[in-house]
């Protein structure tokens, strides 16, 4: 029967408690290996890892007060709904680039210029892939990096489906690193979700310009962005306006492998 147990403990037994961070975290991943193939026994996870059984039960209910593990009495250990929502996140995450790499790169191809597609992470856009464009630009954005979100057009696209009240929440938290006042720069993100496309114009780097527009999923939800980035001189007004639609239906296309459509629109 499997139960919570007290804290007597042998000195073998105190002493897992004097583990590293690094054991710490080393021991709890190969207890989520264990749980995952099988078996949710206490003794048989500790006696599979060569733990005292006072260890084996002080980490696992460390993982259960995360959510990385559930625990059921008279049954034992399973995995949690944390790795659901962790898988989830990856999937998004770790799968947007190689989904699509080939339309970013046919795009930069098209534009001449350097295409970018991010995610929102946290707060702040998460840079996934940089498709670097023929000009001779020198554009600093690193694949990795995070930006911030209202000032950025990767950032901005991020946040077409905010309502007022999260916009101004981020500008307010953002707001050192912007230089438009609040109702200037939420007219613009208005302006912005009604075209489905949004621009950076020169405001998070010098002298370089951004289109850009969001990726969707089945459910018409935002999953990530795509820009077309250049210097100033070759994205005036007109030519921004231009891309608008080849970037709009490159973000299309991506958000079509992930089973959005037109139809799946609900305003």
């Amino acid at each position: 029967m499997q139960e919570h147990e007290t804290n007597n403990e042998s000195g073998e037994e105190a002493k897992g408690k004097g583990l590293s961070g690094a054991q710490t975290l080393i021991r709890g991943l190969e207890i989520l290996s264990v749980v995952a193939n099988g078996t949710g026994n206490l003794q048989d996870i500790a006696n599979a890892l060569g733990l005292s059984r006072s260890t084996a039960h002080r980490l696992a209910n460390t993982m259960v007060e995360q959510r990385f593990l559930n625990f059921t009495p008279r049954i034992g250990y399973s995995l949690g709904a944390k790795l659901i929502e962790l898988g989830h996140k990856s999937s998004q995450q770790m799968s947007l680039p190689r989904v699509a790499y080939e339309h970013i790169a046919l795009l930069a191809s098209a534009t001449g210029d350097t295409v970018h597609l991010g995610v929102l992470d946290n707060d702040s856009a998460l840079y996934l892939d940089k498709i670097p464009g023929s000009r001779r630009i020198e554009i600093s954005s690193r694949i990795g990096e995070r930006q911030p979100l209202s000032s950025t057009g990767l950032g901005k696209a991020l946040l077409l489906d905010h309502s007022k009240t999260q916009l101004e929440a981020i500008y307010n938290r953002e707001q050192s690193q912007y230089h438009t006042n609040l109702e200037s720069w939420l007219e613009r993100m208005d302006a912005y979700s009604r075209q489905g496309c949004a621009f950076d114009l020169e405001e998070n780097e010098d002298r370089i310009r951004c289109v850009a527009a969001p990726i969707r999923n089945a459910g018409d939800k935002i999953i990530g962005s795509i820009s077309v980035a250049s210097a100033a001189q070759y994205m005036d007004d007109e030519r921004m306006n231009e891309l608008r639609e080849s970037v709009i239906a490159t973000a299309k296309a991506i958000s079509a492998e992930y089973g959005w459509s037109e139809k799946s629109v609900t305003k």
